[in-house]
């Protein structure tokens, strides 16, 4: 991969270990010569990735909706910031600049984006590698959820597999650059007459 987007809280969370892990995966994706592309905050979880980046001479691409900047939260020292009109213009334009998708502890912002890049690979828009890094085990109700969803049949499993996991940043960017997407099944509706 040369360029990921990172979905994660513009809250740090009441445990350090977020914001440790944030910058941690900006720090390594810089050094790693991956450009990171994320949400262009300077606040919470997405001011220390940030941090983490810049701070390890990497690349980092922030893209705003206008009515977030204004709020003066934008962080003043990216690579690039990239300004749009709507949220869904932020996430599309984000998918467009990246090569994978990693989602850190965040509430129902990143669980939006999130799940609409899980929609767009379910629906063959994307083949790209999503990494769920659940840090402090914070995803792993999630986790549980998605399994159940195979299990009570709304979720088929390979889909289900498309999505990696892993409470460690190496181990996630491991399995995100061997990733092989798998081949999705037609989604296939029941009639009824």
């Amino acid at each position: 991969m040369k360029s990921v987007s990172v979905f994660c809280g513009s809250s740090e969370g009441y445990n350090e270990v977020y914001r440790e892990a944030a910058y941690e995966l900006g720090a390594t994706l810089a050094e790693q010569n991956i450009t990171v592309v994320y949400g262009g905050a300077k606040v919470g979880l997405m001011g220390a990735l940030a941090d983490g980046v810049l701070q390890h001479n990497g690349k980092i691409i922030g893209v705003i909706p206008t009515f977030l900047k204004t709020k003066e939260v934008v962080h003043d020292s990216l690579t690039e910031l990239i300004v749009v009109d709507t949220m869904h213009e932020r996430k599309i334009k984000m998918h467009e600049l990246s090569q994978g998708v990693i989602t850190m502890p965040g509430a129902w912002g990143t669980m939006d984006e999130l799940f609409e890049m899980l929609t767009w690979g379910q629906l063959g828009l994307h083949t790209k590698p999503i990494g769920l890094l659940s840090i402090n085990g914070y995803y792993d109700a999630l986790k549980a959820f998605f399994d159940n969803m195979v299990t009570e049949g709304f979720l088929n499993e390979c889909v289900n597999a498309t999505l990696l996991y892993s409470g460690s940043v190496a181990d996630i960017l491991d399995q995100m650059n061997n990733y092989s997407a798998p081949e999705i099944p037609q989604i296939i509706t029941k009639q009824t007459t």
